[in-house]
């Protein structure tokens, strides 16, 4: 019932938060290869970066992964003006919002999820692995000209691999598996196990992605606020929220990916949507205030 009565009110941005979150990932993997004469599109949109991670290797996709890119720039000793451009506009703008509104890897994340209600509760302490894994991922890459974040994403296992296993490539690569290809599909299987289990673990506690993009969540053009003084810490945000957030201890946390469902599920609505200090979405009002979510 309580879980009922929550889904109830925040149905409608839910609803829309998945329709988006469908178009644009048919929109990025809207490319349809030639299975006779198999090949990865690399049309003049393949330079575009994807708003959120998506494998440049995907059969079906249009546009390359903006953290695949950064990499590829780095390799080859280019200063990465376009990509670091990308990224720092959509921080300076959304913040995080682009993990949860267009990026079809979340996406993926949280209809696994969908499969069980079973949750497993992890420390918050480990939000901060992301960090020393960008951290470690540049010099990494710098130094032995290799783009080793690719070389063990799960998304591009899941996006890239397992489509190009079912073409007829995959009758030439199969002769060039070694340990490290059997290493990636473990990861990919240990993942997809956890996103079952976890909430957005990927986006949560890895993805470089969402980590240089939550660096701006505390000055993006959009943000949260919250009058916390009439916050009864009832702990309904934190119940709705894909991260696990408690959003009346930080409106704007790293992690927040401005999915919109606290501010309508809070009981006393106090929390809202700005850009630049001006409210977007206001706590009440009957315009913006759903009546009736698909499940959390």
């Amino acid at each position: 019932m309580h879980r009922n009565r929550i889904a109830e009110r925040t149905k409608k941005v839910s609803v829309s938060r998945r329709v988006i979150q469908i178009l644009s990932t048919l929109g990025i993997n809207s490319y349809i290869p030639d299975f006779q004469k198999f090949s990865i599109y690399q049309g003049p949109i393949k330079g575009l970066c994807a708003p959120g991670l998506n494998c440049y290797a995907c059969p079906f996709a249009r546009t390359s992964c903006p953290i695949g890119s950064l990499q590829h720039f780095i390799v080859i000793r280019q200063f990465p003006r376009y990509v670091l451009g990308y990224i720092g506009a959509v921080g300076v703008l959304f913040g995080r919002a682009f993990c949860g509104w267009l990026c079809p890897f979340g996406f993926l994340q949280e209809l696994l999820k969908k499969l069980s209600k079973f949750r497993v509760k992890v420390s918050k302490t480990w939000g901060n692995l992301k960090y020393l894994l960008l951290a470690i991922m540049i010099p990494a890459v710098f130094f032995t000209y290799e783009p080793l974040f690719c070389k063990l994403c799960p998304a591009g296992t899941i996006e890239g691999a397992l489509p190009i296993m079912l073409s007829p490539l995959w009758s030439d690569l199969s002769s060039l598996i070694s340990y490290r290809f059997v290493v990636k599909i473990l990861i990919a299987v240990l993942f997809v196990v956890l996103f079952v289990v976890i909430r957005r673990p990927f986006c949560r506690f890895v993805c470089p992605l969402g980590a240089i993009w939550g660096f701006f969540n505390k000055m993006s053009v959009f943000r949260f606020s919250i009058q916390s003084e009439d916050c009864i810490k009832c702990d309904l945000c934190q119940e709705v929220c894909p991260m696990d957030i408690r959003i009346y201890e930080d409106p704007n946390h790293y992690d927040c990916i401005r999915c919109l469902k606290c501010v309508y599920a809070c009981p006393k609505n106090l929390i809202r949507l700005e850009a630049l200090g001006a409210p977007v979405i206001k706590p009440g009002s009957s315009k913006e205030r759903p009546r009736v979510s698909p499940q959390l």
